[in-house]
């Protein structure tokens, strides 16, 4: 049975060549194909929001899944786009939706939208990145934290940006040894509390950041035993999560890192 650090190590020591494993899976693949077959035919919002397969994608690109039933939502803050500060996305706390707006922003780029980058391979990245994390996440959620972390590290300039985001704060308030009970007290107080602990640059710093996480799943693993030492990566690798990862996927994922060395 592998701890939580160990897991972590394991997908992330080579975290492309995870991604690609992950990417060769047949329900994955399916997905993947069907986004780049028809992304480009989408002109308007309304062909956009007229194909739910293509919308439940990339949403699910965007960490949106949880909220895949708010179609209603979706459309009327693509239809006020961001450029207006009283647009709804600009409103909303959860950043998620004007990162979603800002790759699919019909208003200001109107038929030219999908041409781009980010609504197109931009968002097939975004895609796995997350299938990989979700899985994850099925047997170790320490593992995916760490994950969600790794991705979103570099976008980390002040405490405000970790205490918007419930992941991004259980992560540092767990690697820090802080209780939970500091989300109690005012946002200020624990914006301090987090200036006196951190160097926020450091988050530019992948090695820094690794061992950062590193200090997180191993305290993440004293604090929640259950979810710790007794997840195995087998048994990450072996369920039947939305993702569908398998054994053949570990394996292999421990014969390549194991080859790093």
């Amino acid at each position: 049975m592998l701890s939580t650090p160990l897991n972590y190590r394991l997908i992330s020591a080579d975290i492309q060549r995870s991604i690609d494993l992950v990417a060769a899976r047949p329900q994955v693949n399916r997905e993947v194909e069907y986004y780049r077959e028809n992304i480009g035919n989408v002109k308007t919002i309304d062909d956009f929001m007229g194909d739910a397969r293509l919308v439940n994608f990339a949403m699910a690109a965007h960490g949106m899944e949880d909220i895949s039933y708010a179609k209603g939502l979706i459309r009327k803050v693509l239809e006020e786009g961001i450029d207006d500060n009283t647009a709804l996305a600009n409103r909303l706390a959860d950043r998620r939706y004007t990162e979603f707006v800002e790759t699919f922003n019909f208003v200001r780029y109107d038929t030219a939208t999908t041409s781009f980058d980010r609504a197109t391979e931009g968002t097939v990245d975004k895609y796995l990145r997350q299938a990989l994390e979700v899985d994850a996440g099925q047997q170790g959620e320490g593992v995916r934290l760490a994950l969600y972390f790794e991705r979103k590290a570099g976008s980390i300039e002040s405490a405000y940006d970790i205490l918007s985001d419930r992941a991004l704060l259980d992560v540092t308030r767990t690697a820090l040894g802080l209780p939970a009970s500091i989300s109690a007290t005012d946002i200020d107080r624990q914006a301090s509390l987090l200036d006196g602990r951190l160097d926020y640059e450091d988050f530019q710093s992948p090695e820094k950041v690794q061992e950062f996480l590193e200090r997180f799943a191993t305290l993440w693993d004293l604090e929640n035993p259950q979810s710790g030492p007794a997840s195995s990566v087998a048994a990450l690798f072996t369920s039947q999560p939305t993702f569908g990862l398998s054994e053949s996927i570990l394996t292999a994922i421990q014969s390549l890192n194991s080859r790093r060395r």
